[in-house]
């Protein structure tokens, strides 16, 4: 089945539970470890007629199987960073357009028009690898912005520092998005007055330095950018969308993705506003896969669907998603 004509026209919640309620079916029936998942529990497809009763996959599961809901030849795969040893997580995308209509689509719901933007990067960790969902999303947004000053800076601070001031000085609406590790760096080596810049944290230390509170980190980041807030993208590789932070650590998400809370002792339940647990993630754009990811992240949520990350589990693996433990 074609989802997508529906997916990004969602406005409002009766329209965002029917289709989910439809992917989900859909899923359980086509996604042949999601539908083993679902059997092992015992529950039967006819059952689920609401969206907090959907089971949601354990995002480990991508590290050793093919998750996919389709047929179809895969066009090219994600792969998380991982640590030295440990598995990774690999996500088969059979449809890379569905993948590029939600992260341009989300951007605007948040920030209005690639085109108006001029998008740094300062991404290290992912640049040297191959297989981020990230480089390619940032790869598309600076070939989008058709602004000659966008593009990567790995190491070259001082060209960044040349970049920035020159865009401060043509009021041009700026994204730094960065590595949290590779924006403390360039800070302590140089220091930028730009109050309209948006600087954009990824999350991850990747080993580099020590993890930090988010308000010791903002903190220092604010002070060293001048700026008042800084931004936050949430994404992963099992993911087709990102949710996103305007400033404070709390993230929104785009109309077809939404968080929920699972209890850690029950995870299987669902927990109410404001309590803290895993974090649960309906993606509708993973249409191709599954939509419904059980993630290793601890967090909670608020009245208004809003969402903030709180850690990880112990257990989990330290990887490409938004790290910063409070």
């Amino acid at each position: 089945m074609n989802f997508n004509k529906d997916l990004f026209s969602i406005n409002t919640v009766e329209q965002f539970n029917k289709l989910a309620l439809d992917v989900f079916t859909f899923q359980a029936l086509h996604c042949e470890i999601y539908a083993q998942y679902i059997r092992h529990l015992g529950i039967k497809i006819e059952y689920i007629t609401s969206v907090e009763k959907i089971p949601f996959l354990p995002i480990g599961f991508f590290k050793n199987h093919t998750i996919l809901s389709n047929k179809n030849p895969t066009e090219i795969t994600f792969s998380s960073s991982g640590t030295t040893g440990m598995s990774q997580s690999n996500h088969h995308v059979t449809d890379v357009k569905l993948y590029e209509k939600s992260y341009l689509k989300a951007f605007a719901q948040f920030y209005g028009d690639v085109e108006t933007y001029c998008f740094l990067a300062l991404l290290p960790s992912y640049q040297q690898r191959s297989g981020s969902s990230l480089i390619y999303m940032v790869n598309d947004l600076i070939e989008k912005s058709k602004n000659p000053l966008s593009g990567y800076f790995l190491y070259n601070h001082d060209e960044l520092l040349q970049t920035l001031n020159v865009l401060k000085s043509k009021n041009q609406k700026t994204v730094l998005i960065g590595v949290t590790y590779a924006l403390l760096d360039f800070i302590e080596q140089n220091e930028i007055n730009f109050p309209n810049l948006i600087v954009m944290e990824t999350g991850g230390m990747k080993g580099k330095r020590k993890e930090m509170i988010r308000e010791e980190l903002h903190a220092q980041l604010t002070q060293g950018f001048g700026v008042k807030k800084i931004h936050s993208e949430y994404g992963m590789t099992e993911l087709l969308s990102q949710a996103y932070s305007l400033g404070d650590g709390i993230f929104k998400c785009p109309n077809w993705m939404k968080v929920f809370i699972r209890d850690t002792n029950d995870p299987l339940s669902l927990i109410p506003e404001g309590k803290a647990g895993g974090i649960n993630v309906i993606d509708l754009a993973n249409t191709n896969s599954c939509s419904f990811i059980a993630t290793q992240d601890l967090g909670k949520i608020y009245t208004d669907g809003s969402f903030e990350v709180l850690g990880r589990f112990d257990n989990a693996d330290i990887r490409g998603c938004n790290l910063l433990v409070q």
